[in-house]
């Protein structure tokens, strides 16, 4: 797995960095390429391109993954220079209004499609530097509690009602957003302060990692201040906004209706890959680095992007398409409704047939787990 050119198509987010930046020049309609691109692109070549469902040997050491690896490396000072950049030009050059929002929309999806995206690989990993670029990356788009979130409480207790990322079944993108959004800053900070607890100290307590996310994300701002006044903590606030909206309809789209069996007693089943919906269309988990293997990721949640395995409908549920087209119907509920719920239906007749009553599922009346 050494070898550029196996790992060449994971470095096709790159492309969208000229592409920002003509849309950028050119001003105008052409702003709206970067979302035109990155939601509609790739899943034209995925209906070509078709499926992936070959592995790779899991095993493989770190030092086979280099090429894969470098891409998220290098992508922090490529998005810093890119915000800040565009910041100075957008507030400096010949712009209306809406070219700056357009512009900056632009760029949220590009904060959000990769730079979160590799924020989530990077922040898995063990390596110190990789997890602070994760919180660079992170802090930029104004969601570093991500990390806490994701790490002390969604990968512990997805499938169950203590997972505020975890979509109930019926629950439209509308009601799931603002919900999501209060609930997990709320348990990120609550999940780090019981840590501190555990060894005896306050919530305060210089090694909160909440003080690192504050102290970035004000100086991002204070440099958006520098670089285009006002106008710029706005645009800034703007792709930030827009990122967050991307990395929350992913979640949505990844967990939608699928809940761990409660065993009793505050008990749950361990997590196993029927309870991430699954999806291996090519050219989508090129630019998502593997992301719709979910599956695998949350069986196996320090597994590198590349080593991440995909499984057929026998073990884990299949998304009919890639996330740019499934997260498009997330924000049309009765389409999504119409599209997944059936599916949530055949996913419980065959891995739950002894489940006859869903009601406390659906509605996440079961106990908390312990």
């Amino acid at each position: 797995m050494t070898h550029l050119s196996k790992a060449l198509p994971f470095w096709l987010s790159l492309l969208l960095v000229p592409v920002i930046l003509v849309s950028a020049a050119l001003g105008g309609w052409w702003l709206m390429l970067v979302p035109a691109l990155t939601w509609w692109l790739f899943s034209i070549i995925d209906s070509f391109a078709g499926l992936n469902e070959a592995n790779e040997d899991p095993q493989t050491p770190d030092s086979q993954l280099f090429w894969y690896r470098t891409v998220t490396l290098i992508w922090f000072p490529i998005q810093f220079t890119l915000t800040f950049g565009l910041i100075w030009y957008a507030t400096h050059a010949d712009y209306s209004g809406a070219e700056q929002f357009w512009l900056f929309f632009g760029m949220g999806v590009l904060s959000g499609t990769v730079g979160i995206n590799y924020a989530h690989e990077l922040m898995h990993q063990r390596n110190r530097a990789e997890r602070w670029l994760a919180d660079l990356l992170l802090a930029i788009v104004f969601y570093s509690h991500f990390r806490s979130e994701h790490l002390l409480v969604h990968h512990r207790y997805v499938g169950t009602r203590r997972d505020p990322v975890t979509a109930r079944y019926n629950e439209g993108f509308h009601r799931y957003y603002p919900r999501v959004l209060r609930q997990s800053l709320m348990s990120s900070f609550r999940a780090e302060a019981a840590m501190l607890a555990r060894k005896s100290l306050p919530w305060f307590h210089r090694s909160n990692p909440f003080w690192r996310y504050w102290a970035l994300q004000a100086g991002f701002l204070i440099l958006a201040f520098a670089l285009g006044s006002w106008t710029g903590v706005g645009l800034l606030l703007v792709q930030a906004g827009v990122a967050i909206w991307q990395l929350e309809l992913v979640n949505y789209v990844e967990h939608y209706g699928l809940t761990r069996k409660h065993l009793g007693d505050g008990k749950y089943e361990h997590v196993q890959p029927r309870h991430s919906w699954n999806a291996s269309q090519k050219a989508s988990n090129w630019l998502l680095i593997n992301l719709q293997r979910h599956s695998d990721h949350h069986y196996k949640p320090d597994r590198r992007f590349p080593l991440l395995q995909t499984f057929d409908d026998t073990q884990a549920p299949q998304l009919p398409a890639g996330y740019p087209i499934m997260t498009f119907a997330a924000m049309i509920p009765p389409l999504w409704k119409r599209i997944m719920n059936p599916r949530v239906k055949a996913w419980r007749a065959q891995f739950y047939p002894e489940i006859e009553d869903w009601q406390p599922y659906n509605k996440a009346l079961n106990p908390a787990p312990r």
